[in-house]
């Protein structure tokens, strides 16, 4: 293992911590979430690594170094023997915590460099992957959190107000539509009473499901008087943080 001359740089962040994101080494469960049903690995020096490709394409290793939560190194090899034989690169992803966030650096190092241009697009691939399944994970609950901003909109109370933004919104949150430049739980909760000063009775709901990719989300809302009549529709972009709560919002009327 020491010949291998040739190297595959990579590196992606993540929207969530060194644990969390550690936990997909440690995990057969997240880490056939990653790579596909069937896939397992072992979580200690000498353990076994199974990746189980789509086609029944299979990839077999070792794990060589376990340093939670910021190391794994592990060697990679297709059972088929093509393009590598089991155990022929070694695999090793370094996790950098970046405040919230995560950097994860790949490197995997080849003896040949016909197989590790071979990977480089599979490398780009299986990182946007596990990127997106961490956050699938992490921001499970965007639906309800949403549903709680919508909401807190329509709550006439102001106490009550203010405190369901403050549960579902990071402290500082920003706001941001064609009514609206707010920064931070007070501001918010003050502007949404005055929404409701000037249009007495209408509320908010979501409308459809919540499109979510990297902790962005996508949500259509309805606006609705008291009376059951439709007032106004429009989208939503939010930006979740790594906790789960709201960074920031912005709002687009349609109609």
């Amino acid at each position: 293992m020491n010949d291998l001359p040739f190297r595959l740089e990579r590196t992606v962040i993540i929207r969530a911590s060194r644990e969390t994101v550690f936990r997909y080494f440690t995990d057969s469960a997240r880490w056939a979430n990653w790579w596909g049903a069937g896939s397992t690995i072992d979580p200690r020096v000498g353990g076994a690594v199974y990746i189980r490709f789509p086609g029944a394409v299979e990839v077999r290793g070792e794990v060589v170094e376990l340093q939670p939560p910021a190391r794994i190194v592990f060697t990679y090899g297709f059972v088929s023997g093509k393009p590598i034989p089991v155990g022929a690169s070694r695999v090793r992803l370094e996790l950098e915590a970046e405040g919230a966030l995560t950097r994860v650096h790949l490197t995997h190092d080849f003896a040949d460099e016909t197989a590790r241009n071979e990977h480089v697009q599979g490398w780009r691939y299986q990182l946007s992957v596990f990127a997106n399944v961490v956050a699938d994970e992490i921001y499970a609950g965007a639906a309800d959190v949403v549903d709680g901003w919508f909401a807190a909109w329509s709550e006439a109370d102001s106490s009550a107000r203010h405190a369901a933004f403050a549960r579902i919104a990071a402290p500082d949150v920003r706001f941001r539509d064609r009514f609206s430049v707010v920064d931070g739980v007070d501001d918010l909760a003050t502007h949404a009473g005055a929404a409701q000063r000037f249009t007495p009775g209408v509320t908010i709901r979501r409308e459809g499901s919540v499109r979510q990719c990297q902790g962005s989300a996508l949500v259509d809302w309805i606006w609705v008087k008291g009376t059951g009549e439709e007032f106004a529709r429009g989208t939503n972009v939010f930006v979740l943080a790594p906790d789960g709560r709201i960074e920031s919002a912005i709002g687009f009327m349609t109609r």
